[in-house]
């Protein structure tokens, strides 16, 4: 009333202007209302879901016949150990993954526990198929008179199928003794990678160092050189590969 009071003696006009400006200012005003309450449940929301994404399920039994600790092969890495079983929530579906450490390549793996089958993921080999393995090191290098190009993909893919008995086979046809040529650079790298792989699970099955998986792995190899070198009777000729028809 007091403003109406003071304003200047302009008729109505002027009270009808300010009426009008109060009625546009409440327009504008109003859908501003409805906003704030948004931002609240936003941000009532985020707490909620942050823990629920890194619960870890301290009382995890077995899952798809593995277990917490348990060392297991995964394929494109070779041995890990499964460190942790977590459950995450994502899209509104919860997930359950297993927290697998290679801790020799300082790499950390989450695989769902669903998924495992489909990628090929594995339990350590038992004894028996460790010593398998380990004999086939003592049989003749066999090396398809192929293009390099494509021996070194038959080598990758076995070494990534995360089977021990075909990592052993590159083990031996790219093994060379001292007495025989060095290995090429790609060579010696597929040879080193198929090494690794094999003395870090036979070191998982026997439940030793891997000094000692590698001591087992190249005393085999040896073995298996001096079986060539008897067979193959003359000096001259001892030290080459055996080589098998494509």
């Amino acid at each position: 009333m007091a403003e109406k009071g003071s304003a200047p003696p302009a008729g109505s006009r002027p009270s009808s202007g300010h009426t009008a400006h109060a009625a546009h200012s409440t327009e504008t005003a109003a859908p501003a209302k409805p906003a704030a309450p948004v931002i609240k449940v936003q941000k009532a929301v985020v707490p909620e879901e942050a823990p629920a994404a890194a619960k870890t399920l301290k009382s995890a039994g077995q899952r798809q016949g593995f277990r917490l600790n348990e060392f297991v092969v995964y394929p494109a890495h070779g041995v890990g150990q499964i460190v942790a079983i977590e459950e995450q929530e994502v899209a509104g579906f919860k997930l359950e993954l297993f927290v697998i450490n290679f801790s020799k390549d300082k790499l950390t793996l989450r695989v769902p526990t669903s998924k495992v089958t489909g990628v090929g993921m594995r339990k350590i080999s038992d004894p028996d198929a460790a010593r398998r393995s380990l004999d086939i090191l003592t049989g003749r290098a066999r090396v398809k008179r192929t293009m390099w190009s494509r021996r070194a993909q038959e080598y990758e893919t076995k070494i990534n199928s995360g089977d021990i008995n075909a990592i052993a086979e590159v083990v031996r046809d790219l093994y060379r003794s001292e007495a025989q040529p060095e290995q090429s650079y790609s060579e010696r790298q597929l040879y080193e990678a198929a090494l690794d792989r094999m003395v870090r699970e036979i070191a998982a099955v026997q439940k030793s160092s891997e000094i000692d998986a590698l001591k087992a792995v190249e005393a085999q190899l040896q073995k298996g050189q001096s079986r060539a070198a008897k067979a193959l009777g003359p000096p001259s000729v001892t030290g080459e590969i055996e080589e098998q028809a494509a």
